[in-house]
């Protein structure tokens, strides 16, 4: 089967999560970004947004320091050391005050927000899928759709309850097939008593996505990136056979039938529906 990654484009794509609401955990009000004023190429003069960023992330060893602060000379658009300031959507702008810029455009806030580094935030997001299937084993198709009904491992977050693929950050210097097992043990196995199972599953996987996440911690400085694999236990007597455990930052953690209703955090549902017709199943 081919694989087709799917990418959001700049000046194009508008997100839509991270603008004109309350940013998460504050009572702080972004500035209103109307959807004609969302790219950094409009003119908006009466754009005047607020500025934060949370007070405990600084000083932490996976943050940045402020920009202008002593001895902080980031290479923008560049892997720099251990830590990626490269953009999978291309080369993002620096404003004449040295903050890199949104590729995507206007979030109505100023600042890091909670996220870690100026400019990408770069995570990993595995999708593990298996076909659902009734209790004699034979895959279950759709009644409408008659195409085979998909699942996948959500969990639920702690910040905003709502389903999410179990991903999280790249760490400094950590390569993405490592981020993507160990965030999917910790999230949603919370065990490492199948570790030899874990080895060989996710030593393929394809690669569907990467690119812009629409994520409501965003900021006109900072963002989240990533990059998603999709690792498809045919049988079910692999991954999908696992004792799941909810871990880490997840609250809940199941098996979740795959269909066009979805609703989860950030554009995750943009990038499931992807997987579901890669796989031509239902949705």
């Amino acid at each position: 089967m081919s694989t087709v990654i799917l990418t959001l484009i700049p000046g194009i794509f508008r997100h839509a999560t991270c603008r004109n609401n309350v940013y998460p955990g504050t009572q702080t009000l972004r500035f209103p970004v109307p959807d004609n004023f969302v790219f950094w190429t409009t003119p908006y003069n009466d754009y005047m947004p607020p500025i934060y960023t949370a007070a405990h992330i600084g000083g932490q060893p996976w943050a940045d320091p402020n920009i202008g602060a002593p001895f902080f000379q980031p290479r923008w658009n560049f892997q720099n050391c251990d830590v990626n300031r490269l953009s999978h959507m291309g080369k993002y702008q620096i404003d004449p005050s040295g903050y890199p810029l949104n590729p995507i455009g206007r979030t109505g806030l100023r600042g890091r927000g909670l996220l870690g580094r100026w400019g990408p935030n770069h995570a990993a997001d595995p999708i593990v899928t298996r076909w659902k299937r009734d209790e004699s084993g034979a895959i279950i198709k759709h009644n409408v759709s008659e195409k085979n009904i998909l699942q996948m491992i959500t969990i639920q977050r702690h910040d905003n309850g709502m389903w999410a693929i179990p991903g999280g950050m790249v760490d400094p210097g950590e390569k993405i097939s490592t981020t993507l097992k160990r965030e999917f043990i910790e999230e949603a196995l919370n065990s490492s008593g199948s570790q030899a199972t874990i080895e060989e599953f996710f030593a393929t996987g394809s690669e569907v996505y990467k690119s812009y996440v629409d994520d409501p911690r965003n900021t006109d400085n900072a963002w989240i990136e990533t990059v998603a694999y999709n690792f498809h236990d045919e049988t079910g007597t692999k991954v999908g056979a696992l004792q799941l455990s909810a871990g880490d930052d997840a609250m809940n953690v199941k098996w979740c039938d795959i269909d066009g209703n979805m609703l989860m955090h950030a554009n995750h549902v943009t990038i499931v529906e992807h997987v579901a017709k890669r796989l031509r199943a239902h949705w």
